[in-house]
């Protein structure tokens, strides 16, 4: 008979991932599906939308952006990118960047952009997920940073085959996008052909059900400044 292993089990790296709002903040919902998408299991904790540090990172009043921070043992990770970075190195195995060379580069490279530009999106349509806005006045800063978002998603799903951006699973990329289906949706933008289809993709995707299901169930501590109206 073997010897009896007196080794102890290893105990779980204790892990959280601080969010805010998951009606009003997108950085949030990004940070949650990258970490959901890794496998890690994780705590929630959210730190309350009247939080003046949470609001003025939802408000784009703040010169840094600490929500949402996972927190993976002594690890203290913030910035989402970092965050999708760190989780893909940690755990190789879910795949959250393309295999291949070429488009794994050009993942990195559009979820570069979703992480530093569109910014005229991001004042004018804030991300609300209870919200339905139809309707909706739509600015000139807007709209380029529309067409252009549809032109990135439209290149990917014809190179890739679809239905996610980079062929048959979700990436880094899905995540980083993911908040402005929520937008296009909340603000009735108008989007057609395969980028309509993408967007069906995420919305039935069930991380984001899980989400929405969630957002919708938050109490209803409206941030005014938020709660934008469809005439201007």
């Amino acid at each position: 008979m073997a010897p009896r292993s007196t080794r102890k089990p290893v105990p779980a790296t204790p892990t959280v991932l601080r969010i805010s709002s998951k009606n009003y903040s997108s950085w949030s919902l990004r940070g949650w599906l990258l970490t959901r998408m890794s496998g890690l299991a994780f705590e929630e904790e959210v730190v309350a939308a009247d939080d003046p540090k949470a609001k003025a990172e939802l408000l784009l009043q703040s010169s840094t952006i600490r929500v949402p921070c996972l927190v993976h043992g002594d690890v203290e990770v913030w910035d989402t990118l970092a965050i999708a970075e760190y989780l893909n190195e940690t755990f190789p195995e879910a795949r959250m960047l393309p295999a291949d060379r070429i488009a794994r580069a050009r993942c990195r490279a559009i979820s570069g952009e979703m992480h530093s530009g569109f910014e005229a999106l991001r004042s004018s349509l804030p991300m609300n997920i209870r919200a339905h806005r139809p309707g909706f006045a739509l600015w000139s800063g807007p709209r380029a940073d529309i067409a252009f978002i549809l032109g990135i998603w439209e290149e990917c799903l014809a190179a890739h085959g679809g239905p996610w951006l980079f062929g048959e699973r979700p990436t880094v990329a899905d995540a980083m996008y993911a908040p402005v289906v929520t937008r296009f949706r909340t603000y009735d933008v108008a989007v057609t052909g395969a980028a309509a289809t993408y967007c069906q993709t995420i919305l039935a995707w069930p991380l984001m059900e899980e989400w929405i299901a969630a957002a919708l169930r938050e109490p209803e501590a409206m941030i005014e400044e938020l709660e934008v109206d469809a005439e201007f």
